[in-house]
């Protein structure tokens, strides 16, 4: 069996992706600081807990067993905390993620996915996204994943560490078989937090109701987690059969605004949702929709779970457990 390790395989995304992996048979050992990650969420046999700037300790847990891949998740993610505490966000997801890079070249692995983004693009000039547009991110946070990349491109020209970044917009839903689901500490996503609205009748605010789209609130691309953990795998195998380096969007190439992402939650609940409209929050463009035809042609990727009202049922079906 290939062994996969997965930083930050306790948090969201990751705990997705590593049932999957384990479902394909694969040997996984999950790296996570549990700083924003649960301990729950992981099966104990698989875990090591251990911070990505802990060099002696990646150096024990590459030494376990020869890792073929690397699965790099560990981040922090949040838009508006990224404008608030800048230097944290360049420390954990740039600076961890070059220590990492560097204990892979130590220890010999030659390939990795990195999950990053789309705030990459910052405000696109075009939309729906594609890999050709340059970077231009407008927050410290889509900055640290720009940042990173470059540092992947490095270690492929010059230590040979192939890689492919995956720029994926809104993760959602949860794991159709009820085994796991969306949380975080605090919750900044928007559908568990409207969902959260919808069963306490506490309102969730609206940052912005000004933008330039048809109904005044941002659009996103809204990818169901379980589509989004495929294409992290497919990225693996494709680099463990000799791929080259690449870079990927990943989303449904569809955009739902949020009062048609409430509308959605209200349908799926039949509860309706209480807000306030504050104001925009720093650091979000209006729009964010990913064209994700190279994705698909190249690696045989295709969204299994794109219809909202889907995404928003696995949601509910986890957030009533």
């Amino acid at each position: 069996m290939k062994r996969i390790l997965v930083t930050g395989g306790a948090g969201y995304i990751g705990s997705h992706t590593v049932l999957q992996l384990v479902d394909k048979g694969y040997d996984v050992v999950v790296v996570d600081s549990l700083i924003r990650g649960f301990r729950e969420a992981v099966d104990p046999q698989l875990l090591r807990v251990a911070d990505l700037h802990d060099a002696p300790a990646l150096e024990r847990i590459f030494a376990e067993k020869p890792v073929d891949a690397v699965i790099h998740f560990a981040a922090f993610t949040s838009v508006g905390e990224s404008m608030q505490k800048p230097e944290i966000y360049f420390n954990n997801n740039t600076g961890g993620s070059l220590s990492l890079f560097t204990a892979m070249h130590k220890a010999g692995v030659k390939h990795a996915v990195f999950s990053s983004t789309a705030a990459i693009f910052g405000t696109p000039a075009t939309s729906p996204i594609a890999e050709t547009l340059p970077y231009g991110p407008i927050n410290p946070y889509g900055e640290s994943k720009v940042m990173t990349e470059k540092l992947l491109d490095w270690f492929d020209k010059i230590y040979g560490i192939r890689s492919i970044a995956l720029r994926y917009f809104n993760a959602a839903g949860a794991d159709p078989a009820g085994r796991a689901g969306e949380r975080h500490d605090p919750e900044t996503h928007l559908i568990p937090l409207l969902l959260r609205a919808a069963q306490t009748g506490t309102p969730i605010t609206l940052f912005g109701e000004d933008y330039p789209t048809p109904d005044g609130t941002c659009i996103r691309d809204y990818i169901h987690v379980t589509d989004l953990a495929q294409a992290h795998i497919l990225a693996v195998e494709s680099l463990l059969s000799g791929g080259s380096s690449n870079r990927f969007n990943v989303g449904t190439g569809t955009g739902f605004s949020i009062r048609q992402v409430m509308d959605s939650v209200e349908r799926i609940t039949g509860k309706k949702v209480p807000y306030t409209v504050g104001p925009r929050r720093a650091g979000d463009p209006p729009e964010l929709v990913a064209d994700s035809r190279k994705l698909q042609s190249t690696l045989g990727w295709k969204p299994e779970w794109a219809e909202l009202d889907r995404i928003v049922q696995t949601a509910w079906t986890w957030a009533s457990k």
